[in-house]
Order: structure tokens, then sequence, then C-alpha cells
């Protein structure tokens, strides 16, 4: 059975960090494309960074320089550092693997907020 467990969400001021991880079972990130998306409230599904079953990194353009997707093979987890955070950056935050007709997580709450 495969699962997907989203951790390291919270509420951070603007302009703070957080790291979410994801962790597997059932699958390996390294298989497949393995990326981070973001739902805010009213809004579609978005990708926040993706990496390629080769360990390469990809940012659509609004998201680069502020988020860092990293894959951890050898404990099979998938992380995404976020930094100068946004009150826009408010979201459900989603691992997936294999993209959208994949496997997903069940989400982690990221609040920005004074």
């Amino acid at each position: 059975q495969v699962q997907l467990v989203e951790s390291g969400g919270g509420l951070v001021q603007p302009g703070g960090s957080l790291r979410l991880s994801c962790a597997a079972s059932g699958i390996r990130f390294s298989a497949t494309v393995s990326a981070w998306y973001r739902q805010a409230p009213g809004q579609e599904r978005e990708v926040v960074a993706f990496v390629t079953s080769g360990g390469v990194p990809n940012y659509p353009d609004s998201m680069r320089g502020r988020f860092t997707i990293s894959r951890d093979d050898a404990k099979n987890t998938l992380d995404l550092q976020m930094s100068g955070l946004k009150p826009d950056d408010t979201a459900v935050y989603y691992c997936n693997h294999g993209g959208i007709l994949g496997h997903w997580g069940q989400g982690t709450q990221v609040t920005v907020s004074s």
C-alpha cells in the first residue's frame, strides 16, 4: 500500500522559513517524477517544485528563488525548503509521486501571517 505523509507545516511570520518533509512507503521517490503542490482556499492546485527521477529539480518561474526541493534516496523522503515566505504562500501543501494521476499525501497546512 502506498502512503505519503507530509510534515513540517505550521504558522510562520512573513519573511520566515519552513521546511516540509514527505515520507513515503510502498513507492520509491526516485522511480519517477516527484513534486510538491499547493492549494490555497478558492484556488486551483498548483505545482511548487518537482524533481525528476534523475534528481534534477525544477521550478515554475513564479516559485524560483524561494523554494528548494530535495530528495533523500536513502531515507526515501522528499523535502521542500521555503524561505522569504509571504501571506500569499498560505495554502495546503501536498506531496506527489508520479504526476497528477499518481499518489498524493494528505497535505500539510502552511499559514503565513503576522
